[in-house]
């Protein structure tokens, strides 16, 4: 398949102000000089947002990391992830095609595509709601056939499994992902035949499945608001001096990528050692690694610990399932009962010092604010 540019580009690109903020956030992971390494989580941003890569878009993400346009362009035409093309405003389904799937049932599925969607592969149907694709393995092959709908995997899949998504999808539905058989993850059919005392204590879905429905964006463009911003390596405030990008003129418009304000082109400058052109090593940012020189990006886990209030039993209600907190399952969360944590208020009102102690004493560090338990702890809490 040739990967080229579509012919019709819209006018411009730019990050929707969450977007934004998300796409700044990532740059500061690198060391200054070397902010171009976001260029693939930036793209991918993009993509979510628009539904497709476009050109005002690519050469936006080159523009925010000084990067040549034909760099960029040359990441988005090398990975078969970045579609260059439009694709269904509802979704785009990658159907596996790979040995697994395929001895499966997967032609089965490809031949559903077909008849409700369009002919051929990357053609939009005619109602503008959805596209499809073959692709390679996706790693599913313990359910195969399966196909990647939006962000999620759908597996177990039959013919006319397949033809009930599309049309639910198509009325505005969004069907759980994950297996469509019953089953809870990849385990045999029959139940487990090892490791059964896993049955017990586990979310209602499995976990990719959960995240899913609980954020609730199978299918939905990301437009950053789905879930809080996390940056633990810049301490909450990722972004500041960084300059969000102008919206990219239509590429009928635009001059040459050479030409173009903000572009780095990088002829005759030749790399490093790294293989990142001393022009671009020499982009300069607002962005610090946090450390000696940045104390303001210093760690939380550096604050004196201050132990939290603990309760020896749970309230005469019961304990709180504190399970559905995301990075907590069974055994952490006898942990947290053993420490004397049930409930989830309990753990929304911990501070700086709180999660220092709470963090030196578990096996998980740093889960925490990776996680965001707050937050999380704080919205569940306010539902009971």
């Amino acid at each position: 398949m040739l990967r080229r540019l579509h012919l019709d580009q819209p006018a411009d690109f730019a990050f929707t102000p969450d977007n934004l903020a998300w796409a700044q956030a990532q740059i500061t992971k690198y060391p200054e000089g070397r902010e171009a390494s976001a260029i693939i989580p930036l793209l991918w941003r993009a993509q979510e947002q628009e539904g497709w890569l476009t050109r005002p878009a690519i050469e936006g993400v080159a523009q925010m990391l000084g990067l040549a346009y034909m760099r960029a362009l040359e990441v988005a035409s090398f990975y078969f992830m970045f579609q260059l093309q439009p694709v269904g405003s509802v979704a785009h389904i990658q159907v596996c095609g790979t040995t697994s799937c395929m001895i499966c049932g997967a032609e089965d599925l490809v031949a559903v595509c077909k008849e409700k969607i369009a002919a051929n592969a990357h053609e939009v149907s005619a109602d503008g709601k959805f596209s499809w694709e073959e692709v390679e393995c996706l790693g599913s092959c313990s359910n195969a056939p399966m196909a990647q709908i939006g962000k999620d995997y759908y597996e177990d899949l039959t013919a006319a499994k397949m033809g009930e998504l599309i049309d639910a999808l198509g009325r505005g539905e969004v069907p759980l992902p994950g297996p469509q058989n019953g089953r809870y993850a990849a385990e045999p059919l029959k139940g487990l035949t090892s490791l059964t005392e896993m049955d017990s204590g586990k979310h209602q879905f499995n976990a990719s499945v959960q995240l899913a429905h609980d954020i609730g964006d199978t299918v939905k463009r990301i437009d950053g608001t789905e879930v809080p911003l996390l940056a633990p390596w810049g301490q909450g405030a990722p972004t500041s001096g960084i300059k969000p990008a102008s919206p990219v003129p239509s590429a009928k418009k635009a001059a040459p990528a050479k030409k173009a304000s903000g572009a780095k082109p990088s002829a005759k400058k030749p790399a490093d050692k790294t293989g990142v052109t001393k022009q671009a090593a020499k982009a300069t940012s607002a962005a610090k690694p946090a450390g000696k020189s940045n104390p303001a990006m210093t760690p939380a886990t550096a604050a004196a610990e201050a132990k939290p209030r603990t309760m020896k039993a749970p309230r005469k209600s019961g304990a709180d399932d504190l399970k559905r907190i995301s990075g907590v399952g069974p055994k952490l969360e006898i942990t947290l009962n053993e420490m004397g944590f049930w409930h989830f208020d309990q753990i929304a009102k911990w501070g700086a010092g709180e999660i220092a102690w709470v963090d030196s004493r578990l096996k998980f560090k740093g889960r925490i604010e990776r996680d965001d338990w707050i937050s999380q702890a704080a919205a569940l809490a306010s539902e009971s």
